[in-house]
């Protein structure tokens, strides 16, 4: 595997047609049955922009709030509760939820990004508090994984291509070889929120996919980049291949690397969100 996958991304790019017809006519159909997506009568009060609470990470912010390696995060639109990824430690996860307010029978969806410990290794505690909400895994998960998940009495839906989680938010399907990895898409007026787990087939391979699927410009990637130990100018590269894609802000973290988010912010300025433990990243107000 490359150290830098988004270096390898570019030598290996082609122009994708547009698949915008497909996702209309096949995405949607049958995934709103899954779990209520907080589209009833007298629920359209919250807000259509994604709201994301980062609850695990390595990067510290909130100094009362346990960090270690891994990623995890919630992602609220409207009245749907999405966490995305588990961190490593369900411990840590369900303490840090505790001390931020949120409880885990809220959670109407599980998203887990790929197979590594680091963002799968809280889920079975989670599911044990709340068995209700259905757990989004990559097709590629071993069986034994699914069946634990199932005998814990949440729904499994395996994803392989793209595939609707709830009401505008999407998961782009498995991209990359060794991990096979998911990365979430909220389409907004505004733009695409994209969440990336690790980002291991490529930071601007997932852009660019998400883009082709959806069209528009890119709001915000929040996640881990995967660019921790690359040389600066491979950095530098990945940075000028994210703002030809028109990526207007970054929220980089956990397998990102310090000397990756410091480059980060100065490229971007204003567009750079610091992020860690603890940080709410509100996207109505990002422009």
């Amino acid at each position: 595997m490359d150290r830098c996958p988004s270096i390898s991304f570019r030598k290996r790019a082609t122009n994708n047609a547009m698949v915008m017809t497909w996702l209309s006519c096949c995405l949607i159909v049958g995934t709103l049955i899954v779990f209520n997506c907080g589209m009833a009568s007298g629920e359209q009060t919250a807000s259509r922009m994604p709201v994301i609470t980062i609850l695990y990470d390595n990067t510290p912010y909130k100094k009362y709030l346990e960090t270690a390696w891994g990623f995890s995060c919630l992602v609220e639109v409207m009245n749907t509760s999405i966490l995305f990824d588990t961190g490593g430690n369900g411990r840590m996860l369900l303490a840090n939820m505790r001390k931020l307010g949120i409880v885990p029978q809220m959670i109407d969806a599980v998203v887990i990004s790929h197979i590594h410990s680091d963002h799968a290794g809280g889920l079975y505690d989670l599911l044990r508090r709340n068995s209700r909400a259905v757990t989004f895994l990559p097709a590629s998960f071993p069986v034994t994984f699914t069946r634990n998940v199932e005998k814990l009495g949440s729904q499994v839906v395996s994803v392989h291509g793209p595939r609707m989680i709830c009401n505008n938010v999407f998961s782009i399907g498995e991209l990359g070889t060794i991990p096979r990895e998911q990365s979430l898409v909220v389409n907004t007026k505004r733009g695409l929120v994209i969440v990336t787990g690790c980002a291991h087939p490529g930071i601007e391979r997932i852009v660019s996919k998400s883009k082709e699927l959806f069209g528009g410009e890119v709001l915000l990637i929040a996640g881990g980049f995967h660019l921790s130990g690359c040389a600066k100018t491979e950095i530098e590269a990945v940075i000028a291949g994210l703002k030809m894609l028109g990526v207007r802000h970054v929220a980089p973290c956990h397998c990102t690397g310090d000397v990756a988010r410091g480059l980060f912010k100065h490229a971007f300025g204003s567009g750079f969100i610091d992020v860690g433990v603890g940080k709410v990243i509100y996207t109505e107000g990002l422009r």
